[in-house]
């Protein structure tokens, strides 16, 4: 199967999540709540072989394109995290929290934010997997 082929399989096997996600967003971006706006499937790193609904978020296209350039961070704009950082879907926590060390670097808010967290094991041993560069 040539890689473009596997492309599309992946993302028609990601489509196949679409209305449960949407379901579970209730139509707002899981990272900044941001409501009226399409919104794209996001695969949280690492990336499994395989599409896993548990990996996946619902979010919105200045979401999107700033946590897949990094080196654009808005900080104004991830203050949202204060509250996805307490969400009970595991991958909009665990890319809160990678954000927020990305962010504390520079942000005194995103330092104090990071003190008051709570993670599992699990949460901890995913998220250091995953360094936003």
């Amino acid at each position: 199967m040539s890689r473009k082929e596997k492309h599309h399989e992946r993302h028609a096997n990601l489509t196949l999540f679409g209305k449960d996600l949407v379901r579970r967003c209730a139509a707002h971006c899981e990272l900044c709540q941001q409501s009226g706006v399409p919104l794209n499937i996001f695969e949280v790193p690492p990336v499994p072989s395989e599409p896993d609904y548990e990996h996946c978020l619902m979010i919105c296209e200045t979401c999107q394109t700033q946590v897949e350039r990094p080196k654009r961070l808005d900080a104004n704009h991830w203050r949202c995290l204060g509250t996805t950082m307490w969400s009970e879907v595991t991958a909009a926590k665990v890319t809160a929290m990678v954000i927020l060390n990305h962010l504390a670097k520079k942000e005194a808010w995103a330092q104090e934010l990071l003190e008051q967290a709570y993670l599992s094991e699990e949460e901890e041993a995913w998220i250091a997997q995953w360094t936003l560069v």
